[in-house]
């Protein structure tokens, strides 16, 4: 993994490259998947989360019709710090958008398919898909699952020895 130093006076320092990058530098490992820490260089704390969040901001900034994070999107992340008990959020925005970024690739290598196919049948395909994520996500261990511990409704068959006794 490649280590980043952060300075005092804010300058980032590949020490891979023996030489100092920009945020613009690091946005685009990221898109190239390279993997990186950036760490304080006097305490050798993490810092990455913060330069993460301060390449976000510079994308907002950069270009307001690219816009990810509307005012009303900021305002609920910002609520969500201040419940009691703060929801799963960061699992289901990971997800979520490795979802998007899946379906984004498939969208593009599968263009020439789609051509051959109708594109009825290509959204069925691509429904079936965001389903099965879906019910995988939200089905994992460790999930309370309702039905799991829902009392049998008056009429249910779920328990077989109850059907061949005679109601007293």
């Amino acid at each position: 993994m490649r280590v980043i130093r952060k300075y005092a006076n804010r300058r980032l320092y590949d020490t891979q490259q023996s030489r100092y990058v920009t945020l613009e530098d690091l946005r685009r490992l990221i898109i190239e998947e390279e993997p990186f820490k950036v760490e304080d260089a006097k305490s050798g704390e993490d810092l990455t989360r913060t330069i993460l969040l301060s390449i976000i901001i510079e994308q907002e900034q950069a270009d307001s019709e690219a816009e990810v994070f509307s005012n009303d999107l900021l305002a609920q992340l910002i609520r969500v710090y201040d419940m009691t008990s703060p929801l799963p959020l960061s699992r289901y925005l990971e997800q979520g958008t490795q979802l998007m970024l899946e379906q984004q690739k498939r969208l593009q290598s599968q263009w020439k398919q789609a051509m051959r196919n109708t594109p009825l049948e290509f959204m069925r395909e691509l429904t079936e898909e965001n389903m099965r994520f879906w019910q995988k996500t939200l089905n994992q261990p460790g999930q309370a699952d309702d039905s799991d511990n829902a009392e049998p409704h008056e009429g249910d068959s779920s328990d077989a020895s109850n059907d061949n006794k005679p109601s007293s």
